[in-house]
């Protein structure tokens, strides 16, 4: 409903009647409709509606600059397409989902949408991920929540937006030992994280009270926003997606990838498929007892 909302008046604010028509059919055809599918089958996260909005964007910011070139959506040629990634380059997906979609619905020519690889060619190292988590640790002056949000990353390979997404029934305590509902079982946590997640938790009533969400936003009932916290975290100097590959893959190095996967919540073809780009052994272990 709130995308749908932004997208009336975004549509208004089009000045270009055509623009206007084709950015309603794009959303209508192709972003409603998933969102819609999406939203039967669980709730939608705030990243959701937020790479909704960027497509749509990017699509009305595409259809202006080939008007500013004298251009029809219909007669758009390759070099244009080649001439706007070049001026306009973004390596996030919403910047692919729109003209793949006017090729589709034919009102532009088939045509090779450039790709650019968006792989870091240098991730975080072991040492420096090991760093950044003992400072983060260490450092009692930063966010509370931010600090808790940075070791998820950085220990447990957790993306900002399940994060956000976690409850406070994620956490699940028996005595003196902490634990974390990521997967099935709960996942141990070690000290000294196990200190900071019951703090965090009687922090909580005073930032958000009787919210669910482990890390509760401004709006009633609903999560912080994935864009927040990873701005908390790029502030503290944590880079989040590169610290949570850096995590799995060497997680996968000291574990088979299904074990990995159930423990913290992934698929096993993911762990499987970073297992081997890692350069894990476990696929050649033959099974039964080598203790003889």
């Amino acid at each position: 409903m709130l995308f749908e909302r932004w997208l009336a008046q975004r549509i208004a604010a089009t000045a270009d009647t055509e623009h206007a028509r084709l950015l309603q059919h794009f959303a209508t055809w192709h972003q409603l409709r998933k969102l819609r599918a999406k939203a039967a089958r669980s709730p939608l996260g705030t990243s959701t509606t937020q790479e909704c909005r960027q497509q749509t964007t990017r699509a009305g910011a595409f259809l202006a600059w080939l008007a500013a070139r004298d251009v029809a959506l219909n007669a758009c040629t390759q070099a244009d397409l080649d001439a706007w990634h070049a001026e306009k380059y973004s390596a996030r997906r919403p910047a692919r989902a729109f003209p793949r979609w006017f090729m589709d619905s034919r009102r532009m020519p088939r045509l090779i949408i450039p790709n650019r690889p968006t792989i870091n060619p240098h991730p975080m190292g072991r040492n420096q991920r090991v760093a950044a988590l003992q400072r983060v640790l260490a450092d009692a002056s930063a966010p509370l929540r931010v600090r808790v949000a940075a070791c998820l990353a950085l220990l447990f390979a957790q993306p900002v937006s399940r994060i956000v997404r976690m409850t406070v029934d994620d956490v699940v305590r028996h005595g003196q030992h902490v634990a974390l509902r990521l997967g099935d079982p709960p996942t141990p946590v070690p000290e000294p994280l196990a200190d900071l997640l019951p703090n965090y938790l009687q922090a909580l009533p005073a930032i958000n009270p009787n919210s669910p969400w482990f890390f509760p936003g401004r709006r009633a009932s609903q999560p912080m926003n994935p864009a927040t916290l990873r701005d908390g975290l790029r502030e503290l100097g944590i880079p989040a997606e590169k610290g949570r590959t850096s995590a799995i893959r060497q997680l996968v190095l000291q574990a088979p990838a299904p074990v990995i996967a159930q423990a913290l919540g992934y698929h096993d073809k993911s762990t499987t498929r970073i297992a081997a780009e890692a350069g894990a052994t476990w696929k050649s272990y033959a099974p039964g007892d080598h203790t003889g």
